[in-house]
């Protein structure tokens, strides 16, 4: 017996988008089968028009003896049969034991007369499948007549990556990724693929011998290939419902995407217009594409959409042709992989937010982030982590100097002002750590303590150098206490999931004894304060130097947890207290689709930074990021909103002076490695900008802490 939820499961794409009363009427007209290992479900030549679907195990096919491939979970056979009446075109034969679903000709008959809608659906998803087929057959056709595939193979042996088991198979030459790979492994989706050490969609043919291992929503990189296909989808349902309007879609924050509207604004009821379409194209389960157009038809179209980002952008595009990716008419420039087709893409939301819309990614994708976090969407909408004057005003900078987007940056190079901006960017900067530094200073003696809290990479070092000076100029002299001394006895630290010790929780500091000085220290006492020794473990309460406080001194605390008002408890008064927010947020934009998430330029900045001056492989750093950023979604962004000032250490040059440094470095990942899918994707992320060469770049700038050659000690 089969039910809603036992066809849920399999996640066979033949079913995918179907609502429960759909999947209600297929569940009662299929039969569950189990088979042994070497059996013959069907023989070619043979009678029957059965349709089966894999649930567990692989089913061979083959024709005269001729491998023809592999079936996996999610596959079905026996269409053909089913709909036209035909004798069998292939044997199938179970490789292992394996588990069916299998429905009789005489209940497809039933549905068709009594259930006509969901037959007709089901048919239509046949007969495109077939459609598919015949173009791949077609294709193949053109090889073997093209005088540069003579020598092609009509089979080719792929080595298919499961995990920690590793399937040797044969299959013919423009075999689909996707009639090769399970639709999940382990509750993930799988979403692309991993052929030759290089990203690909799950429509890819295999067209040589291949290694292929699988992209779903459990690896980062899975994950930027559902964002990219849920942004595509936005994008589509947006020009079906308002075509006029310019959505572009801006700064990615943990499930979900901010959108932006070039002009007007959006209310609740264009919201649920665009959502609703959303799902309609989710059920319709519709193919996405993939072309190559010539560069002039590329700029003709983005042009005549008003989409003057991507028309920059192609300007310094390398070939005669640009790859996009497009969805019911609608296209953007192809940065990476997206999924086959949006049947997958269900849970979507819109959400207003006080920049426009926030596209939640929905329940298929939460559960695979770094860090669940129930309340990022509600936090995102009331505190947008990415908002700020000074992002503002950072925006309006750049617009005003015609460095908007990626395009726009590389053509100011071209013409030989990139000197001008790094000094306006590096001004930029200067001015407003003399605005924080300003805002501390006015009110007099009021500040006693400034708390600094960042994620990684965002140059929270070099900021407090230059705030330091800054504040020193106005006659406030910082005096730094450092949180690395409060660490509770290493026994006594919580433990991570893995039952590793965790020192990013707020309870492996000993917030009392912090509190405790900190409330003597503002009252005029001198303070034995802590120490701690990292190598033995242990906390000494009064081993460290010997602190009083002055008249004109502050107390300066950097720190995961200096945000957080845990941490001070109630041992400083709320008007002696100044937090600072240190982050880069320029999101600069590539075309509606694509930006440059502060994310990957604080990854890209820690790439170079360690293995420039530490030694460390890219490959290393890669593997380290998603445990980087599950710190930060759970201890550092969701007290942002905290901050009596953020700084936005972005600067708009920076990526064209890290590309001088981390193209070398990336290319260093093996091909083999697990982290040679990122090392690609952000190779491709560098190869959009124009090199800079770090000559002009200040000895004081922020990027100095991540290229070197800094004037500040760290």
């Amino acid at each position: 017996m089969i039910d809603v939820a036992n066809l849920r499961s399999i996640h066979a794409p033949l079913f995918a988008g179907f609502d429960s009363a759909d999947l209600a009427v297929v569940a009662s007209a299929l039969v569950r089968e189990a088979m042994p290992a070497g059996s013959v479900i069907v023989r070619r030549g043979d009678p029957g028009r059965d349709l089966f679907v894999v649930v567990e195990g692989r089913i061979r096919l083959s024709r005269n003896e001729h491998d023809l491939g592999t079936l996996s979970p999610g596959a079905y056979f026996g269409e053909i049969s089913l709909i036209g009446g035909r004798e069998r075109a292939a044997t199938a034969e179970a490789l292992g034991d394996v588990m069916l679903c299998r429905l009789p000709y005489a209940e497809w008959a039933r549905l068709l007369v009594d259930q006509p809608r969901t037959a007709a659906e089901l048919l239509r998803r046949l007969a495109e499948r077939l459609g598919d087929q015949l173009i791949g057959m077609t294709d193949s056709v053109e090889l073997l007549f093209d005088r540069k595939h003579l020598g092609r193979a009509a089979t080719y042996g792929v080595e298919l990556v499961l995990g920690d088991r590793v399937e040797q198979l044969t299959v013919p030459s423009g075999t689909l990724l996707a009639g090769l790979l399970p639709p999940q492994v382990g509750g993930a989706p799988v979403v692309a693929a991993m052929a030759g050490a290089r990203p690909v969609t799950l429509s890819t043919p295999v067209l040589g011998h291949l290694r292929i291992e699988l992209l779903t929503l459990r690896h980062w990189e899975g994950r930027e290939v559902w964002r990219r296909s849920v942004g595509l989808l936005f994008l589509a349902a947006a020009h079906r419902v308002a075509p006029s309007a310019s959505f572009s879609l801006s700064h990615s924050v943990g499930g979900g995407r901010v959108v932006r509207l070039r002009q007007g604004s959006i209310d609740d009821e264009l919201r649920g217009a665009i959502e609703d379409e959303m799902r309609r194209i989710v059920r319709a389960n519709v193919a996405f594409v993939r072309e190559q157009w010539p560069l002039e038809q590329a700029r003709v179209h983005f042009a005549a959409r008003g989409e003057a980002d991507a028309v920059a952008a192609l300007a310094t595009h390398c070939g005669p042709v640009a790859t996009v990716i497009g969805l019911e008419g609608r296209y953007a420039h192809a940065t990476g992989p997206v999924a086959p087709s949006t049947g997958m893409l269900v849970g979507s939301h819109l959400h207003l937010h006080p920049e426009g819309l926030l596209l939640e990614y929905g329940a298929t994708f939460q559960p695979w982030l770094e860090t669940a976090d129930d309340d990022v969407v509600e936090r995102e909408i009331a505190h947008p982590r990415f908002v700020s004057p000074m992002a503002q005003d950072h925006e309006r900078w750049l617009r005003a100097m015609g460095v908007d987007s990626v395009g726009a940056f590389n053509a100011f190079c071209i013409n030989g002002r990139d000197k001008e901006i790094i000094h306006n960017a590096e001004g930029f900067h200067e001015k407003h750590i003399g605005c924080i530094a300003d805002a501390i200073s006015v009110r007099g003696d009021g500040v006693r303590v400034i708390a600094i809290a960042g994620p990684s990479s965002s140059g929270k070092t070099t900021f407090i150098k230059r705030l330091t000076v800054q504040l020193e100029v106005n006659g406030v002299r910082p005096v730094a206490l450092s949180l690395d001394d409060y660490f509770v006895d290493r026994e006594q630290c919580p433990r991570d999931e893995q039952g590793d010790y965790d020192f990013e929780v707020l309870q492996a500091l000993d917030t009392r004894l912090l509190q405790d000085h900190l409330a003597r220290l503002l009252a005029g006492e001198t303070v034995a304060t802590a120490h701690f020794d990292f190598k033995s473990g242990r906390s000494s309460p009064s081993g460290g130097p010997q602190m009083k406080l002055q008249k004109a001194e502050v107390l300066l605390i950097e720190g995961i947890h200096g945000l957080n008002p845990a941490l001070i408890g109630a041992a400083v008064p709320a008007g002696q207290m100044f937090r600072i927010f240190v982050q880069p947020a320029l999101c600069l934009p590539f075309d509606v689709l694509t930006s440059v998430m502060p994310a990957d330029l604080r990854f890209l900045r820690r790439i170079v930074r360690d293995r420039h001056a530490r030694g460390t492989r890219a490959a290393d750093n890669i593997l380290r990021w998603p445990s980087v950023r599950r710190g930060e979604g759970r201890h550092i962004f969701p007290h942002k909103h905290h901050a009596d000032a953020v700084f936005d250490t972005s600067l708009a040059y920076e990526m064209g002076v890290l590309k001088v440094y981390g193209e070398r470095y990336l290319l260093e990942v093996p091909p083999s490695h697990p982290a040679a899918s990122t090392a690609f994707r952000l190779r491709g992320l560098l190869d959009n900008f124009v090199s800079i060469y770090p000559d002009h770049v200040p000895p004081t700038s922020i990027l100095r802490e991540f290229i070197g050659g800094s004037d500040v000690e760290y």
